[in-house]
């Protein structure tokens, strides 16, 4: 982009300066008695230390630069980001956390595989520079999906008891019993990625055609790049959902067409 402007690098003053903006909030909370003056204070300092780790760390694989070292560190964002979609669940059952590290890692990897085997082609496939932002970005959604699906089908199963077990005992398949709860976990689960395909570029400018731009990236050429990334997460968003949720209906109706109600308990 001849003729542009590009970005320094921030110093710690300008740092500083942006932080202070979180007192904003803090001031909102103070004048309307929210009681988050803490949680904002926490949430803000953990915002800093984690991302300067992660930068940290970042430098180090990138100047590594080997597969075993990237790929360590896809297990363990996935993982993360596993663990954290099943614990937001008002009802929970045993297996909880393992299949949703199961939904997450199988969705996103394999959306992940085929946006940097196919469609970007990248090489050598293990790059750090595109492989671990394009998971991350993958994951991050994918956590969603999978978080608002597994709290929105437990929730249906357990306000809907009454009415499977009246369906199971009138002779409804286990299937027939469960599909209306799968439906609206489902579409709770995939409805943020639609809103956020909806919008973008007229609301929102999403995070990696922004930075490609500041980058001095040509518009046209990001905008290629982002049409790509938000068709990736909408499809790993969908799979990750639609798996939590057939996992969820594997644990608890049993082949006998039983709904096995009493695995679910309240967090």
């Amino acid at each position: 982009m001849s003729g542009g402007t590009y970005l320094t690098d921030l110093s710690w003053p300008a740092l500083a300066i942006s932080a202070a903006l979180i007192l904003i909030n803090g001031a909102i909370s103070l004048a309307l008695r929210l009681n988050l003056e803490k949680k904002l204070a926490l949430a803000a300092l953990r915002t800093v230390v984690q991302l300067l780790a992660v930068g940290y760390v970042l430098g180090w694989v990138f100047a590594v630069n080997r597969w075993y070292v990237v790929v360590a560190m896809m297990v363990l964002m996935t993982l993360v980001a596993g663990r954290a979609a099943g614990e937001r669940s008002r009802w929970t059952y045993r297996q909880m956390r393992a299949d949703s590290i199961v939904s997450v890692w199988g969705s996103s990897w394999l959306v992940a595989a085929i946006g940097l085997f196919v469609v970007l082609r990248v090489h050598p496939w293990y790059e750090p520079q595109y492989v671990i932002p394009i998971l991350g970005m993958i994951l991050g959604n994918t956590l969603t999906g999978v978080a608002l699906g597994m709290e929105r089908i437990t929730g249906e199963l357990q306000s809907r008891r009454d009415q499977i077990e009246t369906l199971l005992a009138m002779g409804a398949t286990r299937w027939e019993a469960f599909r209306p709860a799968a439906q609206a976990a489902v579409r709770a689960g995939m409805t943020p990625v639609i809103n956020a395909m909806s919008v973008v570029g007229i609301v929102s400018l999403p995070g990696m055609m922004t930075g490609q731009v500041l980058a001095g990236q040509a518009p046209e050429a990001a905008i290629r790049y982002q049409i790509v990334i938000m068709f990736l997460i909408s499809a790993a968003s969908g799979l990750g959902t639609v798996s939590v949720v057939l996992l969820v209906y594997k644990r608890l109706f049993s082949a006998e067409h039983r709904f096995l109600y009493w695995r679910l308990t309240e967090h």
